[in-house]
């Protein structure tokens, strides 16, 4: 976080926290009362003062007040780089990761340290480029990805997915699931031992 930030906390530690007025969409774009926010120099504050409390809400901490983000999908949003590497929105690269979800959908979400990652769907391509059959190395054909989807949520599939030097598993899990699965709260609201605006 922002040292102004730090500073602004410590001074004003009891500030209440700010609910349903910002959010993210899937494209990783910030929002405020459900419109874009575009300006970067915000965007760009927004990114380093992003972080999660520890029951899985997401929030931008902007001085001494926390506003919660209401998620689209999920926390973090990848973009394939020039590189061929992945990195969130927020700037920082998806180094490590433990597994690949896919949803009902074919949605894919990386479990990683940082917190869930989607993978948006114009970066399908670099997924569906790294699954593999985990009895083999080459690439999967529609029937194989087809099967996967079709496995109930929860299931871990026949699937896994090159990651660097790593074969993470893929499990087939339904948006729905993601949020309990994944330890991250959609839809963050006041809990009954706090005070919110």
């Amino acid at each position: 976080m922002d040292e102004w930030v730090e500073r602004a906390m410590a001074r004003m530690p009891n500030v209440p926290a700010l609910f349903g007025w910002l959010g993210l969409n899937r494209r990783g774009e910030w929002l405020i009362q459900g419109d874009v926010i575009n300006h970067r120099r915000i965007v760009d504050t927004i990114a380093r003062n992003y972080g999660v409390d520890e029951h899985g809400r997401w929030f931008f901490q902007n001085g001494p007040q926390r506003g919660y983000i209401t998620l689209e999908y999920a926390p973090l949003i990848a973009r394939v780089q020039a590189d061929d590497s992945l990195a969130v929105h927020t700037g920082c690269r998806v180094e490590t990761a433990r597994a690949l979800y896919l949803d009902e959908d074919s949605t894919a979400v990386l479990d990683t340290p940082e917190g869930a990652v989607l993978i948006q769907g114009a970066e399908l391509a670099w997924v569906l480029e790294r699954l593999r059959k985990t009895s083999g190395d080459e690439e999967i054909d529609e029937s194989a990805l087809a099967s996967a989807l079709e496995a109930t949520s929860g299931a871990k599939t026949d699937l896994e997915l090159v990651f660097g030097s790593e074969r993470l598993p893929v499990y087939r899990c339904d948006r729905a699931d993601m949020p309990t699965t994944l330890g991250f709260v959609r839809e963050p609201a006041p809990r009954e031992d706090e005070n919110s605006n």
